[in-house]
């Protein structure tokens, strides 16, 4: 009954709190995006990530992808792991960019866990004029 699952789940949350801890779910790294007039910034949180693991690529309906993985430390045959706070596993976010960026003039750098990739963005583009010839 619903009263069992309950009362069974309620144990379980009092076997937590004495010290053990689950996570569900990957890593999700938390992301910033500001802009001026020149161009989109965006700064991503990945603490305890290499570089060599993350991948940053624009596709050909201009979607942003940031992907990679967060690999697991301090576990090995020997050790017995108490209590794990920290996420970790793969990642992907994806960003719709807006028409006026300019593809070729992505960046990135990173350093101590931030990942900051600039875009600068186009000049709007005229509206053509077509002489038109009146007889």
């Amino acid at each position: 009954s619903f009263e069992a699952v309950t009362k069974r789940m309620g144990d379980i949350a009092g076997e937590v709190e004495k010290g053990f801890s689950f996570e569900y779910g990957g890593f999700a790294p938390r992301v910033d995006i500001v802009e001026d007039e020149k161009a989109l910034y965006f700064q991503v949180e990945l603490p305890g990530v290499k570089k060599e693991d993350v991948k940053l690529k624009i596709n050909d309906e201009d979607v942003l992808l940031i992907s990679g993985e967060k690999k697991k430390v301090g576990e090995s045959e020997d050790k017995c792991c108490l209590r794990n706070e920290r996420s970790f596993g793969e990642f992907t976010r994806s960003f719709q960019m807006p028409e006026n960026i300019d593809r070729e003039s992505i960046s990135a750098k990173f350093e101590n866990g931030i990942l900051e990739v600039s875009i600068s963005k186009k000049e709007p583009e005229k509206p053509k004029e077509v002489d038109i010839k009146i007889s």
